[in-house]
């Protein structure tokens, strides 16, 4: 069991000069206080690295300049351009949550306010308030964890108690640079397998690093046993060269896209499930794929058939036929996306 560390005035002065010194300070979220465009990049910098998140970033911003813009938008144009950043009920929540803004007429500006906007926890509101708004809140994501198990060679922290540390340790000025240093140091120096603890500002008082045992806090969690799943991909092709596509249902994975209609991998025929005069069509068949999510690995198998039908029937939403370069416009995840890439390639060549 830990005992409560005390507040350290070292971890909070050492962190903002640090941050001041060597911190980021570039990133096209930064130097404004303008809560929308903060909110934005807090809820994409979730489990999300931020040279992954830059280009998204400011596409959307491009897009969706404030939150009325956002909030008017469809969900599909906005999910369409969300799609290939991953996670997308992080891109849901944002569209509803902009409405509700634009409802009540204003930006929440405390943390507990934040908090009941769809899509924002603990962690995120706090720093919406701190960035935007000035206020005094703690941070608790992934990377604050462990710079602080490390600092304080904690066992097995609870999340109650990681709260009340990361509360603790909050400087009276400087909120801004201290938040962002937080995030900053985790990010580019205190690195789960490789930290630089030789140019980490808080090297000199880190327990983890004075025991000389770096890697060992904070004690990881048992990783959970990933989980299989296995889908068909149906890629369904009529002779005018029309491709069958499905609306992804919400809540769910790839919630408000647009995929190929799925099949469970058992023992019945790939296609059963559609009541459509189908033949194998092997030449414009892509080899099968692994998609590899937080929480399982998706095994997806493509099986190409000519649809026989030379007039495809009635398809209202959430079904449509198109073009492989029609449906490309189409809000897609990235791995369907590459496989219209691969599609359109073999397409070409069978023709040719």
């Amino acid at each position: 069991m830990n005992c409560p560390a005390p507040p350290s005035t070292f971890f909070a002065q050492m962190l903002v000069a640090w941050q001041h010194q060597h911190g980021r300070h570039d990133l096209p979220w930064q130097g404004t206080q303008e809560a929308y465009r903060i909110w934005v990049s807090e809820i994409m910098l979730q489990q999300t690295q931020v040279g992954t998140v830059i280009p998204f970033y400011q596409r959307f911003m491009t897009a969706f300049p404030d939150v009325v813009d956002l909030a008017r938008a469809d969900l599909e144009t906005v999910l369409g351009h969300w799609a290939g950043l991953g996670y997308y009920a992080r891109g849901r929540h944002l569209h509803r949550a902009a409405q509700e803004i634009v409802q009540q007429g204003f930006f929440p500006r405390s943390p507990e306010e934040l908090q009941k906007l769809p899509g924002i926890g603990r962690s995120t509101a706090a720093a919406i308030a701190v960035f935007a708004f000035g206020r005094r809140a703690a941070i608790l994501d992934g990377n604050v964890k462990r710079v602080l198990g490390r600092f304080f060679a904690l066992d097995n922290p609870g999340d109650a108690e990681l709260w009340a540390l990361a509360e603790s340790q909050l400087p009276d000025r400087h909120l801004e640079a201290y938040t962002q240093g937080l995030m900053d140091l985790g990010s580019l120096l205190c690195t789960r397998a490789r930290p630089q603890c030789t140019t980490c500002p808080l090297q000199p008082q880190c327990q983890a690093y004075l025991r000389g045992e770096t890697l060992r806090y904070p004690t990881p969690r048992r990783k959970a046993v990933r989980s299989q799943r296995h889908h068909r991909l149906l890629l369904l092709c009529t002779p005018e060269r029309q491709w069958l596509m499905e609306k992804r249902p919400a809540p769910g994975v790839w919630g408000g896209l647009w995929s190929f209609p799925m099949e469970i991998m058992d023992s019945q025929p790939a296609g059963h499930s559609l009541t459509l005069d189908l033949a194998p069509y092997p030449e414009l068949e892509p080899p099968p794929f692994i998609h590899r999510l937080t929480h399982f690995d998706w095994h997806l198998t493509p099986r190409a058939f000519k649809v026989r039908d030379t007039v495809p029937p009635s398809s209202p939403s959430p079904w449509h036929w198109g073009s492989l370069s029609e449906l490309m416009t189409y809000p897609l995840p990235a791995p369907i996306r590459q496989l219209l890439h691969t599609l359109f390639t073999i397409e070409t060549e069978c023709v040719e």
